[in-house]
């Protein structure tokens, strides 16, 4: 077992748990999370189901899971 950083990515309230992402480095996290969210154009009046929001959240994973990065 290892601590890990899993990559949460939220479209609107919904969470995708599908195809999780765990990353050694907090920094390469943080990396893809900064530009999944990342929008181009005027989305000033954007509806609460077309956010995006992403962060990193401390795990503690098996070290042989094939989702590590």
């Amino acid at each position: 077992m290892i601590h890990a950083f899993l990559l949460v990515i939220l479209l609107g309230d919904i969470q995708d748990r599908t195809n999780p992402m765990y990353f050694r480095n907090i920094n390469d996290c943080n990396y893809f999370a900064k530009r999944v969210v990342k929008k181009y154009g005027n989305y000033y009046n954007l509806p609460k189901n077309h956010t995006v929001t992403a962060y990193c959240k401390p795990a503690w994973i098996s070290s042989n899971t094939k989702s590590l990065y």
